[in-house]
């Protein structure tokens, strides 16, 4: 049977920008995407932690060493800018799997991995 189970987790990132007037999606900085082995154009679920507010979307690589994540598009209705996150991806398996799990600074750096 296969199980869907968290994969990559970014934990405390902190939305630089939040645009209305985009196509949609979460733009993450190359360098923390594959830290977190995440793929341009996968989903991910982004819960605020400030407010509660959760969707998913799809992310867009961003220019490395940036610490910049912008929100896009409709869900910048939802999430604004300065909001603490937790971004999450899954991943279907028949066996558990060791989620990558980075937390943030408020920089958008990464200070620790682990659970």
């Amino acid at each position: 049977m296969l199980r869907q189970v968290l994969k990559s987790k970014l934990y405390r990132a902190v939305t630089t920008d939040s645009i209305v007037e985009y196509e949609g999606s979460i733009e993450i900085p190359r360098d923390l995407m594959e830290a977190a082995d995440l793929w341009e154009g996968e989903k991910v679920l982004v819960a605020s932690i400030d407010t509660t507010a959760r969707l998913e979307t799809y992310v867009l690589a961003g220019e490395p060493g940036t610490g910049r994540i912008l929100i896009n598009g409709g869900a910048a209705n939802r999430i604004k800018k300065g909001e603490r996150l937790t971004i999450m991806a899954f991943a279907l398996s028949e066996v558990p799997v060791k989620a990558v799990k980075l937390v943030l600074d408020g920089d958008n750096r990464i200070v620790r991995t682990g659970n």
